[in-house]
């Protein structure tokens, strides 16, 4: 795991050089008078995104394929024995996540009792009151007593059929007790771990997941943790291969976790020891495996090259044994390679255009103000030598022609201003096809719908009707914004055609994404209701906790959408403000600075020392806005190294 360490490591350092540099540049743009609230708001969201920035796997498969085994060869070797439980049959019976708190005094597990889901709560909401938890002290420093807190996340308890249908599990997939008429169900619901890890503290976050029909009945795992994941990882056993219940797995919950534009779904054949023969030889074996990998690999429909041989078992062995041959035929150093090449790659991607693009534009329009400056500076320096004996004359011919650019910015100033509190007005009809009051007249519609169907036929037309009710929201948002589009890229044209070497592309609101989401929630319900073939008690139960999972995602879709409008509408012309209101503070400085030259009693060549002086600090200010564009244009990590495709500088910035 060290080249993993390593290259999080070096990811964490990379983040840690933009804070300080888009730092450093907030301070800068206040010393240059330079900084406005709109640009002080793009900065602080660029800082949050870094500092809460994190980087989730996901592992996913039926019970006995070796998730938690992975995870301990992974992640906790170093302790010399199995910290999550891991062994023959079911162990992990929750989603458990693994992350480290820095805000947290000690390690913790927290475990939701299985009883929370007969309310209509998400775990997300469930999550910010730590009182409904049970919490147990996690002693990081006693291996044995690690253990020991682990084995709850493994734990069941007894209760009847009827109880276990209602809190949502089909009786198929449950154990019998030893109670006759009772099963044995998940004791807990999820659980959290909080523990203080080297690759957990560079923010690093681990989702282990149960087997069995977990992800059906818990919704909420591919409706909001796994989407939310940087990989996910899909285990098979190498002796079975991809059996029925794991393409049904595949099929119904992973498949449509892959967008198309970022590659996260990986498979794993876990086992491959099992496939080891001493008797036929290396390569007879290596044969067997390549070919199980192809098959694998079509099966899913993905690459050969993302599914990946290995032993978990036997990597652990080696790990803790320090036995580098059994490591290397266990072939874990892949799967290693893969967390760095591809994970650690797309977050950095990511960063790259959610925030780098986004400083660099705003400090190269900076650099662009402060280089005017400079040379209007020199260009007054040169006359003032050039006429040295009319030179008070000439400051006041100076200061006057800049006094009337000044007055010519101030005007297009209030113009902008102007279009802005026009395109405010069309902001409040972009929030308005999607207010939250109109989302809960359609959210009180369809929990009466549901509340009071008492067949499949009323649930399944309750539930097409909110989608429909919440897509022709969005149909209306659309057009909406096409009219607030169109007189943006009016505002942006006029721009341009005023100052054609200093063009801005206009920022358009686009709806495609939202879209996009709403229809694959849309298709998740279209999934879930056309499986209710009979009125059953659980499936009534079900429906009720799954669309309370369900509307959850699209409250919080349309919470976003919500902030995104009203964001846009308030920025929209934020680069155009930006450019007028720099250069209407330019012109002033240069006014004060023509102002205290005139009025200077000292001879001509103390005057021109002034200007020259004004003309070294604005010098060492553009250097400093070198340094920091050279900083941020440093490569992430792994571009450093050649493994991902570069962005390149003009895309930059």
């Amino acid at each position: 795991m060290e080249r993993l360490d390593r290259q999080v490591d070096a990811y964490v350092t990379w983040k840690r050089d933009l804070v300080r540099e888009i730092t450093r540049y907030r301070s800068w743009l206040a010393h240059n008078r330079l900084n406005s609230e709109a640009v002080e708001a793009r900065l602080d969201r660029a800082l949050k995104l870094l500092r809460t920035d994190h980087i989730t796997l996901a592992f996913v498969g039926e019970f006995s394929r070796g998730k938690t085994e992975l995870i301990n060869a992974l992640f906790f070797s170093g302790y010399g024995q199995r910290i999550l439980p891991s062994r023959a049959g079911r162990t992990t019976m929750c989603p458990t996540e693994l992350f480290f708190d820095p805000r947290a005094e000690r390690s913790y597990i927290r475990l939701l009792p299985i009883e929370s889901r007969l309310e209509d709560t998400s775990i997300a909401q469930l999550k910010r009151n730590p009182l409904l938890w049970l919490t147990l002290p996690l002693d990081t420093a006693h291996p044995d007593g690690m253990v020991e807190a682990f084995t709850q996340v493994a734990a069941v308890k007894s209760m009847p059929v009827e109880r276990a249908i209602q809190l949502g599990f089909h009786p198929d997939t449950l154990e019998n007790a030893d109670i006759p008429g009772e099963v044995l169900v998940p004791a807990w619901r999820h659980a959290m771990v909080n523990f203080d890890h080297p690759l957990l503290r560079q923010g690093l976050r681990i989702l282990d997941t149960p087997g069995l029909n977990a992800l059906g009945s818990e919704p909420e795992l591919t409706l909001s943790m796994l989407p939310s994941a940087q990989a996910v990882i899909f285990l098979l056993s190498a002796d079975a291969g991809a059996t029925a219940s794991d393409m049904n797995i595949w099929e119904q919950h992973i498949r449509q976790l892959d967008d198309g534009d970022r590659q996260r779904l990986f498979a794993v054949l876990n086992k491959i020891d099992v496939l080891w023969d001493d008797v036929a030889g290396d390569a007879f074996v290596d044969d067997a495996i390549q070919r199980m990998q192809a098959t694998t690999a079509q099966q899913l429909g993905i690459a050969e090259d993302d599914v990946l041989p290995l032993s978990a078992k036997q990597a652990l062995l080696a790990k803790i044994r320090g036995d580098q041959a059994l490591l290397q035929r266990s072939r874990l150093l892949a799967l290693e390679n893969l967390l760095c090449e591809r994970i650690l790659a797309q977050k950095e991607q990511l960063l790259e255009q959610q925030v780098v693009r986004q400083v660099l534009a705003l400090l190269h329009n900076s650099q662009h103000i402060l280089t005017q400056r400079l040379a209007k500076v020199r260009a007054q320096s040169e006359l003032l030598e050039g006429r040295r004996q009319d030179s008070g004359q000439l400051l006041l011919e100076l200061t006057a022609r800049t006094r009337h650019d000044h007055n010519q910015h101030h005007k297009r100033l209030l113009q902008l201003k102007t279009n802005q509190r026009l395109l405010q007005r069309q902001g409040e009809l972009l929030r308005g096809t999607v207010r939250a009051e109109r989302l809960e007249e359609h959210l009180a519609r369809l929990r009466r719908s549901l509340t009071g169907s008492l067949t499949t036929l009323g649930i399944n037309l309750s539930i097409l009707h909110f989608f429909r009710s919440v897509e022709q929201d969005l149909g209306a948002l659309e057009h909406e914004a096409a009219l607030a589009n169109k007189m943006v890229s009016a505002i942006y044209r006029r721009h341009n055609d005023e100052n054609p070497l200093h063009g801005i592309d206009a920022p358009l609101f686009r709806l495609a994404a939202y879209q996009h989401q709403l229809k694959g929630l849309q298709s998740k319900a279209d999934q879930f209701r056309l499986q209710l073939k009979t009125l059953l008690t659980e499936q009534r139960t079900l429906t009720r906790r799954f669309f309370a999972t369900l509307v959850q995602e699209v409250i919080a879709m349309h919470q976003r959408l919500r902030q995104e409008a009203e964001q846009w509408a308030g920025e929209a012309l934020m680069p155009l403000m930006q450019h007028s209101l720099e250069h209407k503070q330019q012109l002033e400085a240069h006014m004060l600075q023509l102002k205290s030259l005139a009025q200077d009693s000292q001879q001509n060549s103390q005057r021109g020392r002034l200007l020259a002086r004004y003309g070294v600090e604005l010098e060492q200010q553009l250097a400093q806005a070198g340094e920091m564009l050279r900083v941020l244009r440093r490569p992430a990590p792994l571009r450093r190294q050649g493994k991902v495709v570069s962005l390149t500088s003009a895309s930059l910035g």
